[in-house]
C-alpha cells in the first residue's frame, strides 16, 4: 500500500533528529512517516518538521501545516498550480488549487446540503472534472467526503471534526472543510479552535497558514449547524464566517484526492520547483 507513495530520495535533506525519525532523505522520511500512522497520534508531535508535515492528533492524517510550507504539486499540467493538504493513511494525498477557479454561490436553490447535490457540487464534479485533461481524470479517485453541518463559534476541535466526519458525501472533487482550515495553521496557542479563529486579530491567525489567500474570500465545505442557509467561508479579511449559500458569490478552490497509485517522481515541493507525479 505504502510503497505507492514513492518519493525521490536525494533531493532534500532533512534533520529528524528531533522528530524520533532516522532517516535524512525525503524518501525514507516518508516510508517511516507511514509506518507511524499505524499508531496512534500524539498530540502536537511533528514528523517532519523542517517541511511542516505534522502528524494530525486527531485522525490518521499528515497535515502540511504553516506559512508557507513545500508542499506546491503540480496537477492537470498547472506548474504549481496545487498544494498538499494532507497525506491520508491509505495513501491518498489530499490536494488544493492554489488560485480560485472564479466566484459561484454555493448552492443555487439555497439549501446547505452538498449531498443534494448542491449546484457547486454538480458543477465541481461535472463541467469542471469533465474539462480536466485525461491523466489528471485517472489520478483522481473517489472518496468519502465529511460533510456534516458543524457549530458556529465551537471552541473543542475534536467536537467539531466529529459533527463534520457525521454525515459523509462520496465523490471526487469538494471543497475542504472549516477544520483542515484550522489544522493548517502552526500558531496552535491562538489558532487551534474556530472561537479562536474569531477571538484574536486577523492576522495573528492569517500569517501562519498556507491557506490563506489575501485579497478573496472562498466557499469551505462546512455548513452552519445552527441553520440550513448557510455554508462558512474563509474571508478576505476575516478568519471565517458564514453566509447564505444563494445569492453570494465566493471564490472556489477545488480539492481532491489523488489515488494511492500516484507516485511523486520529482520535485522538492517548492513553487519553483513542485512535486512532480505520475501514475
Amino acid at each position: 500500500m505504502y510503497a505507492a507513495v514513492t518519493f525521490p530520495s536525494n533531493d532534500v535533506t532533512y534533520d529528524n533528529t528531533q522528530s524520533g525519525l532516522q532517516s535524512t532523505t525525503v524518501k525514507g522520511a516518508i516510508d517511516e512517516l507511514y509506518t507511524e500512522c499505524t499508531k496512534e497520534p500524539s498530540a502536537g508531535e511533528t514528523i517532519i518538521e523542517n517541511a511542516g508535515l505534522e502528524k494530525d492528533p486527531y485522525e490518521c492524517r499528515y497535515f502540511f501545516t504553516g506559512a508557507n510550507p513545500n508542499n506546491y504539486i503540480t496537477f492537470n499540467d498547472e506548474k504549481a498550480g496545487w498544494r498538499i493538504i494532507s497525506v491520508e493513511c491509505d495513501g491518498t494525498i489530499k490536494i488544493m488549487r492554489t488560485e480560485s477557479i472564479g466566484d459561484q454561490e454555493w448552492d443555487t436553490s439555497g439549501r446547505s446540503n452538498w449531498a443534494i447535490p448542491a449546484s457547486l457540487n454538480t458543477y465541481l464534479n461535472g463541467d469542471y472534472y469533465n474539462n480536466l485533461n485525461s491523466t489528471a481524470q485517472n489520478q483522481i479517485v473517489a472518496k468519502d467526503w465529511s460533510i456534516g453541518a458543524v457549530t458556529y463559534r465551537n471552541n473543542n476541535l475534536t467536537t467539531q471534526i466529529n459533527e463534520e466526519n457525521a454525515t459523509k458525501w462520496n465523490g471526487k472533487v469538494a471543497l475542504v472543510t472549516v477544520s483542515e482550515y484550522i489544522r493548517s495553521n502552526s500558531n496552535k496557542s491562538n489558532c487551534d479552535t474556530f472561537d479562536k479563529l474569531l477571538n484574536v486579530p486577523t492576522e495573528q491567525c492569517t500569517e501562519t497558514t498556507w491557506m490563506y489567500n489575501y485579497g478573496i474570500g472562498w466557499w469551505t465545505l462546512s455548513t452552519r449547524k445552527e441553520s440550513m442557509y448557510y455554508s462558512f467561508y474563509v474571508g478576505s479579511t476575516l478568519n471565517v464566517n458564514f453566509q447564505t449559500v444563494k445569492g453570494y458569490g465566493y471564490s472556489v478552490r477545488p480539492t481532491l484526492y489523488l489515488s494511492s497509485e500516484v507516485k511523486i517522481t520529482g520535485g522538492d515541493g517548492s513553487q519553483s520547483n513542485p512535486y512532480q507525479i505520475s501514475l
